[in-house]
């Protein structure tokens, strides 16, 4: 881990909701659910972590900065492969320490962490929460393709994407369903848009749930 100076002010991140690039925690208490909000920001656009934080966004403070730097320490280098780098800054405002955890969209990804039970997932962001991806993610990570322009101003897709901008989730029927195409072609369009990097598949959804990875430019 590094530490950096240059971070936005505290103020700046705690005036915008959480995100796919921004989680607020109480406390770092066990080094597997960071692992996991880690490697998915590594995995999707990058992001911060900001420890310390209620959920009414008061301050309240980590509780020991050298057992948070444990946490966040086990967590990056022995629980995410490969090893994650992550930058920090500590703060303290009346008395109580926060600290910003900064982790850049990763050269290296996919990125998997463990889990409770042992195995190695792949994450990813989607709205405000770090979710498995599913089993093809790695390879599109690895190899996305670039949108295609033509594609994403078409009518289904700009449907699709004002849709998963409201709702967590997708599946090739719903799709199907929106914009009045057959399932077949609605589940086509949906894997071509996860190999362009738009969406992820989620891990074990039956039938194929599909988030929104990133907006295309």
């Amino acid at each position: 881990m590094e530490s950096e100076s240059g971070f936005p002010e505290l103020q700046e991140l705690l005036a915008r909701p959480e995100s796919v690039t921004l989680e607020f925690k109480r406390e770092a208490e066990s080094p597997i659910p960071i692992a996991k909000i880690l490697s998915a920001f590594a995995n999707t656009s990058g992001g911060w972590l900001v420890l310390g934080i209620a959920d009414d966004k008061s301050l309240r403070g980590i509780a020991s900065e050298k057992d948070t730097m444990q946490v966040l320490e086990a967590a990056s280098d022995h629980l995410i492969e490969p090893p994650l780098l992550v930058r920090f800054k500590t703060i303290v405002e009346h008395e109580r320490t926060i600290l910003l955890v900064r982790v850049d969209e990763s050269p290296e990804k996919p990125h998997k962490a463990r889990n409770n039970r042992g195995d190695w997932v792949t994450y990813v962001r989607t709205k405000d929460k770090s979710v498995p991806a599913g089993p093809a993610a790695g390879k599109w990570l690895r190899q996305e393709q670039p949108a295609d322009d033509d594609l994403v101003q078409s009518y289904p897709v700009r449907r699709l994407l004002e849709y998963l901008q409201k709702n967590e989730r997708i599946t090739a029927r719903q799709f199907a369903q929106l914009v009045n195409m057959s399932e077949y072609r609605a589940s086509k369009l949906l894997q071509l848009l996860s190999r362009q990097g738009t969406l992820l598949q989620l891990e074990n959804q039956r039938p194929k749930g599909y988030v929104l990875r990133k907006a295309p430019i």
